[in-house]
């Protein structure tokens, strides 16, 4: 024993690969048992004590988003337009319980409350009904403009009672899309005055997540503060100043964040895309590219040429090669790079994977290199910047047979 490897005997969790496959591969069936071992379990129960159930509500059904997937919708949201009315009894030791004075009123007002809470509009319940690996789910609609002004009062990091401040920005439920500013050295009132744009998925849902750090040379960055900020709190186009406490944690009931941590000035503007491209040669038009989004007027926020490509590759077929069988994706634009995972032993892979490039004009004059590892293609964007959305597949050059699916879109603020 003591001559085997301390990685043998202790390994990292990164050695586990067989453990994540194992839980991915069972998860399903795990799933379905549970489901059907509760619902035999408590439908008896139900069926002894629940005497009787009316349910009245006002629903509202939204099938989104669409998609080239039976059955057309990969989502359905479900929202209640007025408080729903429910009425049952319980039967317990051979008697209604809902019958005991007070009883009755309490449990109705408790069911919806909680009913209100969490499903009363604008809230929703979101059913998946495409799995997320069979279509990209979630759809931008909008980008959220944030000018990081400045920081006042932070913390003292360095032995000289100074701190050298940076900020990080992304929006909750986005892992890859994190904005950062540059290091401010030697400062506890850094002023930034820096813009960034973020694509926007839920704006009824979503924060904005601020993290200030103390930027260090040696080992990991201290985290200053943090805060959030709702989008629902946004207007659409309209500018909106916001001075934020930092905070040690985002949960309320921490005591440490009764000390104070400085503050951060941020401007932000929220601006949806437009439901199609009408009108958009005009506006090209009269396009420059010169201000801030935040030195224009709001008016004029809409008439900028700032949008959002979107580029999901669906899938390739007849990809040939003696030697290769695990195909993947290079989306090429602008000098930036984007892979998409590699699908193993196939000549026919799906990847149906979106790839986003946030844009400050139209790319009217462009192409978009797509590279599949036995071909690629060039498409020319002047098609989906004045159509909106182009849905095709393309012959793979220096491919014999080789053919890849792509779908194009152009979102226009």
């Amino acid at each position: 024993m003591p001559e085997i490897p301390l990685w043998v005997k202790s390994p990292d969790y990164d050695r586990v690969d067989w453990l994540n496959k194992f839980i991915s591969d069972m998860w399903p069936f795990l799933d379905k048992a549970i489901c059907s071992i509760i619902r035999s379990t408590a439908e008896p129960m139900f069926a002894e004590y629940l005497v009787d159930l009316h349910v009245f509500a006002a629903p509202r059904v939204t099938l989104k988003p669409l998609v080239p997937t039976i059955p057309c919708f990969a989502n359905m949201v479900v929202s209640l337009m007025e408080k729903p009315y429910i009425d049952f009894g319980i039967n317990v030791l051979g008697g209604d319980i809902m019958s005991i004075p007070g009883l009755y009123r309490y449990v109705q007002e408790r069911i919806k409350k909680e009913a209100n809470f969490l499903y009363l509009w604008p809230k929703s319940l979101e059913i998946p009904v495409l799995d997320a690996s069979t279509v990209a789910i979630m759809k931008p609609v909008g980008i959220l403009h944030v000018k990081v002004v400045r920081a006042t009062k932070l913390l003292k990091m360095d032995l000289l009672g100074l701190s050298d401040p940076y900020v990080k920005l992304s929006l909750s439920g986005e892992k890859l899309s994190t904005k950062k500013t540059t290091v401010k050295k030697k400062t506890l009132n850094p002023e930034w005055n820096e813009d960034f744009k973020l694509s926007v998925k839920e704006p009824q849902s979503q924060m904005l997540l601020v993290n200030v750090f103390d930027w260090d040379k040696v080992g990991s960055h201290d985290r200053l503060g943090t805060q959030t900020f709702p989008l629902k709190l946004l207007t659409p186009n309209e500018p909106r100043e916001a001075t934020l406490d930092l905070l040690k944690d985002t949960n309320v009931t921490d005591p440490r964040n009764k000390k104070q941590r400085g503050r951060i000035v941020l401007e932000l503007i929220y601006a949806p895309f437009r439901e199609d491209s009408d009108g958009f040669s005009g506006l090209l038009d009269g396009y420059t590219r010169k201000d801030s989004v935040f030195d224009r007027a709001p008016s004029n926020l809409s008439q900028t040429g700032t949008g959002l490509l979107l580029v999901t590759v669906q899938g390739a077929h007849d990809v040939e090669g003696s030697r290769h069988n695990n195909p993947y994706v290079l989306v090429i634009f602008r000098g930036e790079t984007k892979k998409s995972k590699m699908v193993r032993k196939t000549r026919n892979p799906l990847w149906n994977e979106e790839f986003q490039f946030l844009l400050e004009e139209p790319p009217l004059q462009e192409k978009i290199h797509i590279k599949e590892s036995l071909g690629h293609v060039d498409i020319n964007l002047a098609d989906v910047v004045h159509n909106g959305r182009i849905n095709q597949k393309y012959h793979l050059i220096d491919s014999k047979n080789g053919v890849i699916h792509v779908e194009l879109r152009w979102k226009m603020i």
